[in-house]
């Protein structure tokens, strides 16, 4: 037996959360009966379930791709304005979706898996899974601030937690961002509270995963050794 939300999740759904909103919505059936109860529970192996008249099933291959992902697109699996999509890079032979997310205008390391349960841990927040970034500002950073934004930046949804950061650029424009959360727009955010416009971002790593030899738009897939290691970080039930 497995919680209905869980099940969606495995399936390729996103997070437990996002599969919530599908239960609440009123989009998922179990044998043909719509259920909006977050607390329903199911038998993966003998339910159907339903989600928009469309049966999900469990993934029969776990899959893991690395993505360089390009500015101008969005990492949604679907875009009501129509937007590129990173789903557009990607082999379509695969329901995959990301973990976590990358703004439009922000390029760089996308983890795109079926692993429902794995992308589940990966994000969330005990694990405190590093994920890093070089940012170039529009202007020189103080090392004030650059304490600053190692000690945490109070913003609307709390105060950030403490990172690393690196200045990489001789012209003090450039720095490296080290972050173990994963907050909405957060490098952007914390560094507007400052005064400073981010006119470039790239995440050029998560936990173990490098963009290195990926050029913009390409992919590639996990080596086993990857995913081992990913597992390692946020171990648990998949």
């Amino acid at each position: 037996m497995m919680r209905l939300n869980k099940y969606l999740a495995l399936c390729g759904l996103g997070s437990r959360r996002k599969s919530e909103v599908y239960i609440q919505s009123g989009s998922v059936a179990v044998n043909g009966n719509v259920v909006q109860s977050l607390s329903q529970v199911i038998d993966e192996t003998n339910d159907i379930v339903t989600v928009k008249g469309q049966p999900i099933h469990l993934p029969d291959k776990l899959v893991y791709l690395l993505l360089n992902k390009p500015k101008g697109y969005v990492t949604s699996a679907h875009d009501e304005l129509r937007r590129k999509t990173v789903m557009h890079l990607i082999p379509d032979d695969y329901r995959l979706f990301s973990v976590g997310r990358l703004d439009k205008d922000t390029k760089g390391a996308l983890l795109l898996t079926n692993d429902g349960a794995l992308a589940f841990r990966l994000m969330h927040p005990r694990f405190q899974i590093d994920k890093i970034y070089h940012v170039t500002l529009n202007m020189p950073i103080t090392i004030k601030h650059i304490q600053k934004l190692m000690s945490g930046i109070m913003l609307d949804d709390g105060i950030t937690h403490q990172c690393d950061v690196k200045v990489i650029g001789k012209d003090y424009r450039t720095i490296e961002m080290t972050l173990h959360e994963g907050r909405k727009r957060q490098v952007r955010r914390m560094l507007q509270a400052l005064g400073y416009q981010v006119t470039d971002l790239v995440r050029t790593q998560f936990a173990v995963l490098t963009i290195n030899n990926l050029k913009p738009g390409e992919w590639r897939f996990l080596t086993n050794q990857e995913i081992a290691q990913l597992k390692s970080l946020a171990p648990g039930k998949t």
